[in-house]
């Protein structure tokens, strides 16, 4: 148990502090560390630790763990959202759908589950689309300018 103690410390300073984009590249800076880990352990670990894979600013997947602030080379107060991507809003009752490029959704839905759970219940994402679900007290308004203040080219 000790060991997973520290293989999981160094998972989490590996995630932290570099761009992590697949298993490969971890288990080999874990294997430099001086951790003999296989991929279903790793993938296993990754799970209980609750790393997500984001896409960051240049729209590369990278792993991020969960509350884990975004590295300071990516946009707009701390943005996983590229400004360049482009994300369109339709609303039907409490139900709002967005609309992304293919591989943003994942990421964008993390961030929004992150940065404005004051009005967003949560969110289920495909490859370009998520349904994310307001809550009771929310209204359209509030909730486009919540999202506006991650999401550059946000639309209605």
């Amino acid at each position: 148990m000790k060991n997973k103690a520290k293989r999981f410390a160094a998972i989490k300073e590996l995630i932290q502090t570099t761009e992590v984009g697949n298993q490969e590249d971890l288990l080999r800076m874990l294997s430099t560390k001086g951790f003999d880990v296989t991929q279903a352990t790793l993938s296993r670990d990754l799970k209980q630790l609750k790393v997500a894979k984001i896409t960051n600013a240049m729209g590369e997947y990278v792993y991020r763990l969960s509350q884990q602030p975004a590295m300071s080379a990516e946009p707009k107060q701390g943005s996983y959202v590229s400004p360049n991507v482009h994300v369109t809003m339709d609303v039907s009752g409490n139900i709002v759908v967005l609309h992304t490029r293919a591989g943003y959704a994942s990421g964008l839905a993390y961030e929004i589950d992150d940065k404005a759970s004051d009005v967003i219940i949560g969110t289920v994402a495909g490859e370009d689309t998520i349904i994310a679900v307001m809550r009771e007290d929310a209204t359209i308004d509030k909730v486009k300018s919540v999202l506006s203040g991650f999401i550059p080219s946000l639309e209605l």
